[in-house]
Order: structure tokens, then C-alpha cells, then sequence
């Protein structure tokens, strides 16, 4: 699975043609606020910035991200709006609100763990400020503050 394309292993999964405005059909229920394809695609040249700067500024995984959430580490957390079971994940957008930290959802896991430079698929992640990318962080800060709230 690590050497397959994104496509590659969505079509082994059964999705063919994953278009990002179907992603209705692969999100869980507590994914409200998915992020606009413009925010996706800038979120994909930060997290790939900083993956290739190799400046260790990613957290990847539910378990690392809620560690560095708890110690006050502050940044952007993605989460991926297809997870299932909701359990894995659904205390992390409440820790974020306690925090005033932005979060937002992105429709694939399978593209979250690629742009983090993994190979595995991954269902959050914390993307922390640098001065490599600080402009695209900005951006993507503001695009992120600005989506609705959940009820």
C-alpha cells in the first residue's frame, strides 16, 4: 500500500472517480465544517511544505496531536472528515474549542496522510507555525477561523 498512488489506492478501496464534490458520501456525521477545496489545496502546499523542509512541524495521529494539544502546543489541527469509527477522534474538536485552536475537516484520510509525507493514511493532524511557510500558514489560518462553528 505505501508504493500505490492516491488513486491507486482508492480504486483497491472500490472508490472509483473520487471527486471532491462528492465527498458527501464518505464523511462521517460529526464532519460539519469541511474545508473549501481553495483551503484544501493551500492546507496541501503547507503541509507539504513543511514536510519537505524536513522542519518536524507536522503531529500526525490522535494520539500525538491530543499530547501536544494538552502541553499548549499551538497550530492549525486537520482532521479527516471519512473516519470511522467517530469514537477514534470526536473528543478532538472539543479539546481545540477549550484551546482556541482552528480546526477543520478535509473529506479523505487517504490524502492527509499523503500530503504529511506518510505513507500510511492518517485521520488528524496539527500543521504548527514556521517561518519556511509562514505566509501559506497565515492564509490558511484566516480561510480556517472563518468556517462555521458546529452547533
Amino acid at each position: 500500500v505505501g508504493s500505490l498512488s492516491r488513486n491507486e489506492r482508492l480504486k483497491k478501496l472500490g472508490i472509483t472517480d473520487f471527486d471532491y464534490s462528492d465527498v458527501g458520501t464518505y464523511l462521517n456525521i460529526v464532519s460539519p465544517n469541511i474545508a473549501a477545496k481553495i483551503i484544501w489545496d493551500c492546507l496541501n502546499l503547507t503541509v507539504f511544505s513543511s514536510a519537505a523542509s524536513k522542519v518536524k512541524q507536522i503531529r500526525r495521529g490522535v494520539k500525538e496531536v491530543q499530547k501536544f494539544i494538552n502541553k499548549g502546543e499551538k497550530g492549525i489541527v486537520v482532521l479527516a472528515g471519512d473516519t470511522l469509527p467517530i469514537d477514534v477522534y470526536c473528543h478532538l474538536p472539543v479539546m481545540c474549542e477549550d484551546r482556541s485552536l482552528p480546526y477543520a475537516y478535509i473529506p479523505s484520510k487517504l490524502d492527509l496522510g499523503s500530503s504529511a509525507g506518510s505513507k500510511r493514511p492518517t485521520c488528524v493532524i496539527l500543521i504548527k507555525p514556521h517561518e519556511d511557510y509562514q505566509e501559506q500558514y497565515d492564509e490558511v489560518l484566516e480561510e480556517v477561523s472563518t468556517l462555521p462553528k458546529p452547533l
